[in-house]
Order: structure tokens, then C-alpha cells, then sequence
């Protein structure tokens, strides 16, 4: 996201984009996933050139090994005791990663380095235990009046996810499920808009990161199924269908069981895609700036004023998709859950409420 700052400045270098062209061509699929994926180093607003550095937290052959990421950026390597450390070049299988040199071949330590990506979820989780308890406090401190400005703005979307998707939809159960609800919500929506913003401590791309939301639908899952009622597992196991489809060859439960993992699943790919698609499109605008500036200075210049323009919408429409996918998420994961709690009779009152309905459409018709 940091070539999006560095725009306005193509056109005023596209003088010498010709010259450039010749010594250093540009990469776009290169300079695209550099930006989107993990590092050990935040980058420096304007200065591709240094990183704020973090540390590097290693276990290589002969213990434990503790050092400034500093130390090995630029293809440095850096020596601590018998070891020799260093990140993985291009021609690396390790590419971007720190490995250990060991009889001249590189070795993969265990890595438990706070990187980009982990120091973005420390700052993500403090910002958002900060707000909930400067919210809470202030709710005990004054019951019956209304909070105003930032802490307003919270309180209104912690009354519109609750209210509007938690309740209704757990009923009984809202508020024993409401914590990590809300918790999700507020998570994924801070990680989604900090990695709009190009300067520290934004930048870094978490909901764009499978891991990330493989964890996020993980808790999903379990929550799901070790809060789950006998119901739920008779349905699972023993669901209601012709016996046939159950034994000898018992199709539907493993239909069932496969159905327990697609559902977090689902929720993984949503988000994922959804917030690495945007943030991709954002850049690869960007991209076309300095692409046609080493064509031509006219088109660099042209394009600049385009591409900046789409740039921003696609960035303003990233705040709303922001919004939409947090959202999302926490209404799938309350569905998933309400599922689980369904009681035996709630459905057979739902069925009979859904067989009046067509009785009366049928009717009507």
C-alpha cells in the first residue's frame, strides 16, 4: 500500500523513466506481493529503501537467538555465536525468510520472529481492548447517558451488531455468545481499516493473510461445536432422512460431518478474498503509473491523474467493504452458532410456521 503515497510523485520522475527503464525494470507481480505479504521490517513512509526494524527470534543448531532484524536486511548476514544468519535471496527457497547457513546450505530455523504481521495483531489487539474497556467504564461510570464522538460511534456499533444480528438470531443465548462475537466484529474491522493506512502502525495486510483468517474461523468452528446441543449432534450423526441414506453406508451423516468444516472454511476464503482482492486492485492502479511513465513521459503523466482518482475510490469503497466483511463474518459465525442451539422443538415450531405460510400463499394464489 506504500506505492499508493508515492503517486503524485511519478509524473515528476517520469523525465527520467527511459533511463531508469534500461538499468531497472519493474516487477509488478514482485512489488505486488512485497507489499501484501509478511516482512521483518515495517516500511518507512516515502523510503523503500530502510525498515523500522523487529526482532528476530530464532532457534537454530545451537540454541536460541535473539537479534535485530536490522542485522541481516540488504542480503547482510549477521553471526551470533556459531550460527550465521541471514534472509533468503531470490534464488532461495526460503525467499524472504531467515535461514541459517550450515556447511554452506541454508538451513530453516524454528522462527518465532515478531514480525510485521504479529506486531500488527499485538497493536490490533491492544487498540481494541483499550476501546471496549474505555466503553465499559464508561457505561458503569454513567448508566443513563449517552457517550459522545469516537466512543459514540462504538457504542452505536456495538448496539447494531448486537441488535441487529446477535439477538434476534440467538435469542436466550445472545448474551452467553455475545463476547466473542463482538470481540470478532471489533477485531476484523480495526485489522481491515489499519490496513488501508500506509504509515505505521498501519500497512500491514492481515484479513489478507490466510492464516489470519483460517485462525479467526477456527475459533468460529469451536465455538460451534464444543457449545452445541445433543440436538445439533443428533442431526450430525443420526439426521432425519430415510433410513437407507443412513445405513448400511451412512451418506448423510458423512455428509453432515463434511458440512462441519466447510462452514469455517466458507468463512476463511470470504474474508480472505475479499480484503486481498481489494487491497490488489489499489496497487496494481498504483503500478500502472510508473508502467506507462517508463513508456512515455505524456502517459505517465495521463495515467497519474487516473490512476490516483481510482486509487481513491477503490480505497473509499475499501473502507465500506471493511464495514460489510466484518459484518459479514460475525453474522455468519452467529448463524453457525444459533444452529448449533437450535432446539428440537423450535424447528418443528419453524417447519409448521413455514407449512401455514404456504397453506396461506397457496391460498392467496
Amino acid at each position: 500500500m506504500l506505492i499508493a503515497v508515492a503517486a503524485p510523485f511519478a509524473a515528476a520522475s517520469s523525465e527520467h523513466a527511459e533511463a531508469d527503464s534500461a538499468t531497472k525494470k519493474i516487477n509488478p507481480k514482485e512489488i505486488i506481493f512485497e507489499h501484501l505479504g509478511d516482512g521483518y521490517g515495517w516500511e518507512v513512509p516515502f523510503d523503500h529503501h530502510h525498515r523500522i526494524p523487529l526482532p528476530v527470534i530464532v532457534f537454530g543448531t545451537d540454541g536460541l537467538h535473539c537479534f535485530s532484524s536490522a542485522r541481516i536486511t540488504g542480503g547482510q548476514t549477521w553471526t551470533d555465536g556459531d550460527c550465521t544468519f541471514r534472509i533468503g535471496g531470490e534464488d532461495s527457497a526460503y525467499r524472504g525468510k531467515v535461514v541459517e547457513i550450515v556447511d554452506g546450505k541454508e538451513v530453516r530455523p524454528w522462527d518465532f520472529s515478531i514480525t510485521k504481521n504479529v506486531c500488527a495483531l499485538f497493536i490490533t489487539l491492544l487498540i481494541v481492548a483499550g476501546v471496549m474497556l474505555w466503553l465499559a467504564s464508561f457505561m458503569r461510570k454513567h448508566p443513563y447517558k449517552a457517550p459522545r464522538k469516537g466512543l459514540g460511534a462504538v457504542e452505536v456499533c456495538v448496539t447494531f451488531v448486537y441488535d441487529g444480528a446477535i439477538k434476534p438470531i440467538l435469542g436466550p443465548n445472545a448474551r452467553k455468545f455475545a463476547p466473542y462475537l463482538l470481540t470478532a466484529f471489533f477485531f476484523i474491522l480495526l485489522m481491515n481499516l489499519l490496513g488501508l493506512i500506509v504509515i505505521f502502525p498501519g500497512g500491514a495486510n492481515l484479513t489478507g493473510n490466510i492464516a489470519v483468517t483460517l485462525v479467526l474461523s477456527v475459533f468460529t468452528f469451536l465455538a460451534t461445536n464444543l457449545f452445541a446441543n445433543k440436538h445439533y449432534w443428533k442431526e450430525i450423526l443420526w439426521p432425519d432422512v430415510p433410513l437407507w441414506l443412513k445405513f448400511p453406508l451412512p451418506i448423510m451423516p458423512v455428509i453432515e460431518i463434511f458440512g462441519m468444516f466447510t462452514k469455517p472454511a466458507a468463512l476463511t476464503v470470504r474474508l480472505f478474498a475479499n480484503m486481498m482482492g481489494g487491497h490488489m486492485i489499489v496497487i496494481t492502479l498504483t503500478l500502472l503509473i510508473f508502467i506507462f511513465s517508463a513508456l512515455s513521459p505524456v502517459a505517465g503523466g495521463a495515467t497519474t491523474v487516473v490512476s490516483l482518482f481510482f486509487s481513491i475510490f477503490m480505497l473509499l469503497i475499501d473502507v465500506l467493504v471493511s464495514f460489510i466483511q466484518a459484518y459479514v463474518f460475525t453474522m455468519l459465525s452467529t448463524i453457525f452458532i444459533g444452529l448449533a442451539n437450535e432446539q428440537e422443538h423450535e424447528k418443528h415450531e419453524a417447519e409448521k410456521e413455514h407449512n401455514i405460510g404456504k397453506e396461506i400463499e397457496e391460498t392467496l394464489i
